[in-house]
């Protein structure tokens, strides 16, 4: 059985990112394993799409072709209320509030794992536990934050 994933979009700029030769390197290696679909099934949301389509030409083009073949979910009703319980309960910050939809989506579709580069907010022990703890209590799915290279 095939490996549910969602990106955030940090990983998805990070294919792009000359800037950190390093995690580009990293991404680009996660990203062969993501495109084999016996591996995994890869999910975004339309806030990844969203955040991307804010990229500048040739850029946005580059960044919306990459993640062409994987499964796109809607924003809903309950992910904005489970992203709000998130920010209720301390995990993010208000102002970062999108942080908390990206693990609301992965939650509430049934997604194992979430990718993401985002150290500062979601691949830390603090939001992992605090998750875990916030996700159980609500009876949602369990989500592993985790970086690409841990795929």
């Amino acid at each position: 059985m095939a490996n549910k994933i969602y990106l955030d979009t940090s990983v998805v700029s990070a294919l792009f990112d000359d800037r950190t030769p390093e995690r580009k390197s990293a991404t680009e290696l996660a990203w062969s394993k993501l495109k084999d679909k016996s591996i995994s099934d890869v999910y975004v949301s339309e806030l990844v799409l969203e955040e991307l389509q804010r990229a500048t030409e040739p850029l946005k083009s580059s960044l919306l072709s990459a993640v062409s073949d994987f499964n796109v979910l809607p924003l809903t009703e309950n992910t904005k209320h489970l992203a709000s319980i998130y920010v209720k309960q301390g995990i993010f910050p208000e102002k970062y509030f999108d942080d908390a939809l990206h693990v609301a989506f992965a939650a509430l579709n049934e997604i194992g794992i979430l990718l993401s580069w985002n150290f500062t907010h979601l691949v830390k022990l603090k939001t992992r536990r605090m998750v875990s703890l916030v996700n159980a209590m609500e009876s949602v799915f369990p989500v592993e934050i985790i970086s690409p290279p841990e795929i």
